[in-house]
C-alpha cells in the first residue's frame, strides 16, 4: 500500500513540477495542472494495487517503467529549471543551460531532429525564442538518448527481464491478446519492428505536424513556459518510449523462441531415449 501510493504521489509531483517551480504560472492555469494531477495520482494508484491488470504494460518488470518515468522527470525538471533560470539564475540553471545549449548546438545541422523544430517556430520568432526552443530541444534529446541507451544495456548485459523471473505475458502485456491469430513470435516481433520505425520517424514527423496544425489553427505559442516545457518533453519522450517499447516487445519475442527451442530439444531428446 505504501509503495503504490508513493508512485502515485511521485507521478502526481512530475505533472505539477512546472507549475510548482515557475514563478510566473497564472492561478487558472496551475490550478488545472494540480487537478490533472491528483487524477494521475488516482489511476496510477488504482492500477498498481489492482491485482488484474488494465493498460499499464510492464508492471511486473522492473525497471522498465520506472526508468522511463526517472527519464521523462529528469526532463521536466530539467526544462523547469531553465525557464526559471530566467528570472532566478542559479548554478544548477546555468549548468542546465549550457548543456542543453551546446547539445542543441551540436545536432542542429539541416534536416536533424533539433532543426525541424527550430524550424517549425513562425516566421516572426524572436532570436531569443529561437535560442529557447534550440536549448530545450538540445536537453530533452540528450536525456531520451541516455534513457535508451541504459535500456538496451539493461537488455544486453543485464539481461532483462529474465533476471527477474518468469516474465507473465498477461499482467506485463495486457493489451497483447495471445490468442488473437498468427504465431506470438512474429507478432511481438512485428510489434517491436513498428514501435521502433514510429519511435525513429516521430521526431521529425511531430515538429511537421506542429506546423501544418499551427498555419491551419492559432499558432501554439511556444513562448509560454509551460507549453514550451510540455513540447518539449513529449517530442523527446514519446518516441524514446516508443523505441524502448520496441526493444522490449524484440527480447520477449527472443525469449519465447529460446524457450521454444529449448522444449524441442528437449522433447526430440525423449523421444530418442
Amino acid at each position: 500500500m505504501i509503495g503504490q501510493l508513493a508512485s502515485a504521489g511521485v507521478r502526481a509531483v512530475l505533472i505539477a513540477t512546472p507549475a510548482l517551480l515557475l514563478p510566473s504560472v497564472e492561478s487558472d492555469s496551475a490550478q488545472i495542472v494540480f487537478i490533472v494531477a491528483i487524477l494521475a495520482a488516482i489511476m496510477t494508484f488504482v492500477e498498481y494495487n489492482s491485482a488484474y491488470p488494465s493498460i499499464v504494460e510492464f508492471r511486473s518488470a522492473p525497471p522498465f517503467n520506472r526508468l522511463r518515468f526517472v527519464a521523462l522527470f529528469f526532463t521536466v525538471f530539467s526544462l523547469t529549471a531553465i525557464a526559471r533560470g530566467k528570472v532566478e539564475p542559479t548554478a544548477l540553471t546555468e549548468m542546465l543551460t549550457v548543456i542543453g545549449t551546446i547539445v542543441g548546438d551540436a545536432i542542429d545541422f539541416p534536416y536533424s531532429p533539433v532543426r525541424l523544430v527550430v524550424l517549425m517556430m513562425p516566421a516572426d520568432a524572436t532570436f531569443e525564442l529561437l535560442y529557447d526552443v534550440r536549448t530545450a530541444a538540445g536537453l530533452a534529446y540528450l536525456v531520451s538518448l541516455l534513457a535508451m541507451i541504459g535500456f538496451v544495456t539493461m537488455v544486453r548485459i543485464f539481461d532483462w527481464p529474465a533476471r527477474n523471473g518468469a516474465f507473465n505475458v498477461w499482467v506485463n502485456l495486457p493489451l497483447f491478446d495471445p490468442t488473437a491469430g498468427g504465431d506470438v513470435v512474429q507478432r511481438l516481433k512485428l510489434d517491436a519492428r513498428i514501435n521502433i520505425t514510429l519511435g525513429v520517424l516521430l521526431p521529425f514527423v511531430m515538429p511537421a505536424l506542429v506546423k501544418l496544425a499551427s498555419d491551419l489553427l492559432d499558432p501554439i505559442s511556444m513562448a509560454n513556459p509551460l507549453t514550451l516545457i510540455w513540447m518539449m518533453s513529449a517530442w523527446a519522450f514519446l518516441p524514446a518510449s516508443m523505441i524502448m517499447r520496441g526493444i522490449a516487445m524484440g527480447k520477449i519475442a527472443d525469449m519465447i523462441e529460446e524457450k521454444r527451442r529449448r522444449a524441442y530439444a528437449q522433447a526430440e531428446g525423449l523421444a530418442h531415449a
